[in-house]
């Protein structure tokens, strides 16, 4: 599997002890049946995944309309579980990620926030969620965010752990963090300065400015505008969007994609060397093997 290969590069980098794709081991606190403990205290929607085998994409949906989306304790829990789900899906080649009923996601439950309010538990929390949102954006899977309505706070930061995001014309992203006397716990600062560079993440942050589409287009956080308003038409329009990066066998897709991941997370030459590997798991396999045959380089 060609996302081992990067895992072992990324192993060593982060000296993670537990699985290669998690950023904290014991040594640091990091608990997780502790964590999950906790957070399934505070039940309440889902987070729902539905993969199409045909196709490789899958679709994950924060899904907790009565509160805009907003994460459980529950649904943390599930999106770690999710996450787990899509690490093991082999033939998968793509990701969507939206909410339900219109809406992204508006961050987190302030029940469960009240009630984990001391800092040793929100510290767990925030290494529970850093770790589900950095595995999710090393998936071996391109990924996008579907945003329509709002993406607030921990919202905002789901839409960063994305390879790409795609807004409907509804659509405000806001790190509000600023407002509720937070700065973002879930991996998304660090994310968005890689995104939009460290002065315009300084300006969402500082400001919590609503980036509508317009904004999110000139910055970079947006890469594209759906036009169709229709719900259904809008998830349709991301499929497609996100089938040209997605054609072909599910290996190279997974391949490059692994690529990716070791080039934006390692030093340079680690990053070759990762690169090098992830090159060998393909070279001289059947889908080089068939371009080979068919003379399909200068189609």
């Amino acid at each position: 599997m060609v996302i081992c290969v990067v895992g072992r590069y990324l192993l060593k980098s982060s000296r993670c002890s537990r699985s290669w794709c998690s950023l904290y081991s014991a040594s640091h606190g990091f608990q997780p049946e502790e964590i999950k403990e906790k957070l399934r205290a505070f039940p309440g929607g889902s987070v729902d995944l539905l993969t199409q085998e045909e196709s490789g994409l899958a679709v994950l949906t924060i899904n907790n309309p009565s509160r805009m989306n907003a994460f459980s304790g529950g649904m943390m829990v599930e999106l770690e579980e999710r996450v787990s789900q899509l690490e093991a899906w082999m033939q998968g080649k793509g990701l969507i990620v939206r909410g339900a009923s219109g809406t992204f996601c508006s961050g987190s439950d302030l029940n469960a926030v009240r009630a984990l309010s001391n800092p040793q538990d929100g510290k767990k929390m925030c290494m529970f969620m850093q770790d589900a949102l950095t595995r999710l954006l090393r998936l071996p899977l391109v990924s996008v965010a579907l945003v329509e309505g709002r993406a607030l706070g921990g919202g905002a930061e789901l839409t960063t752990a994305c390879d790409f995001r795609l807004v409907t014309r509804d659509s405000v992203i806001q790190f509000v963090h600023k407002h509720m006397g937070l700065v973002p716990g879930w991996g998304g600062a660090a994310r968005l300065v890689h995104i939009v560079g460290d002065r315009h993440a300084l300006r969402l942050l500082g400001g919590a400015l609503k980036v509508d589409p317009e904004l999110g287009l000139r910055i970079g956080l947006a890469d594209g505008l759906l036009e169709e308003a229709e719900r259904d038409g809008a998830l349709q329009q991301a499929e497609d969007w996100l089938s040209r990066y997605t054609q072909g066998p599910a290996q190279v897709i997974r391949a490059a994609k692994s690529a990716v991941v070791s080039g934006r997370e390692l030093p340079l030459t680690e990053a070759l060397r990762a690169e090098k590997e992830v090159f060998g798991t393909v070279w001289g396999g059947p889908a080089n093997l068939r371009a080979l045959a068919s003379k399909t380089k200068h189609k």
